[in-house]
């Protein structure tokens, strides 16, 4: 599982850089929008060079194993717990993510606020600080709180929470649904399909709280005052002055990433869970 975390992180980051950009900008407002996703990849390699789709790479990285540890191990308390309620199965797949989500979102959103800040720095690679001294200088500046290391904490809850909750619901509903194929080729195919399917729902589900997150731990628009703060009233602002689809911004990235990238997740998980069950 590490392993295939740091490949999809080593591959993926890219989209997730171009995501940020996007989610970050206002309609109309920026003195220069990237006017696509295509755009938006053609002026960071003509300005930022080939690392610029790099940036903040190091903080997924080092907050892979200990995330997806806490997603799956968590995922799993919270069902047994659950067992002991009269719930339906599809209610318990759900909660037991929103639990899991909710969770991991205390792991990650220190990585997620050093992550953002160097992603949507624009000067080349080279010139920025590096991770280290990026997070020293939040935590310097101000400090380990709600107004520092851990600002837009409430925007995480929600974009993990979400996205787990339909992530897990949707993909063991659906998966109990659709008969398992004896052909071990269309067996993988019917689990990576859903696989996909629960990564880009999920993704539809929590974008809006992922764009809060972004203008949140990202640059405010002018230098010293604070415009977004707290998640529901920056999703609030985001739609009064930009429009209901400034809130589903970099959602094409973010499919494109997610998708294919919770397939496999899942089914990775499951041999492994497999492996375990039968060996331990």
């Amino acid at each position: 599982m590490p392993v295939f975390g740091l490949m999809e992180i080593c591959l993926m980051h890219p989209l997730d850089v171009v995501k940020t950009r996007l989610q970050v900008q206002r309609s109309k407002m920026d003195a220069h929008n990237y006017k696509s996703l295509g755009d938006c990849f053609r002026m960071i390699f003509q300005k930022e060079g080939l690392f610029g789709f790099y940036k903040g790479i190091i903080p997924p990285i080092l907050a892979e194993t200990p995330k997806r540890a806490v997603k799956f191990s968590t995922f799993e308390q919270y069902k047994k717990l659950l067992g002991y309620v009269s719930l339906s199965p599809g209610l318990t797949f759900a909660i037991a993510g929103l639990g899991s989500g909710l969770t991991e979102a205390v792991v990650v959103n220190p990585f997620e606020v050093v992550k953002v800040g160097l992603q949507v720095n624009q000067h080349t690679f080279t010139e920025q600080p590096s991770t280290f001294a990026y997070a020293r200088q939040i935590i310097k500046k101000e400090g380990w709180g709600l107004q520092g290391l851990n600002k837009g904490f409430t925007a995480t809850l929600g974009r993990h929470g979400i996205f787990n909750m339909a992530y897990f619901g949707f993909y063991h509903n659906v998966k109990n649904i659709i008969p398992a194929c004896k052909d071990p080729t269309l067996e993988f195919l019917r689990k990576f399909g859903i696989g996909f399917l629960s990564g880009t729902i999920g993704s539809i589900f929590n974008i809006p709280f992922d764009v809060a997150k972004s203008r949140i731990q990202g640059p405010q628009p002018i230098p010293g005052e604070i415009k977004y703060r707290k998640c529901l009233k920056t999703m609030a602002t985001v739609y009064q002055e930009e429009g209901i689809l400034a809130l589903y911004r970099g959602l094409l990235p973010k499919v494109m990433r997610l998708g294919p990238g919770g397939a496999v997740m899942l089914l990775v998980y499951e041999h492994v869970n497999v492996w375990l069950q039968k060996n331990w």
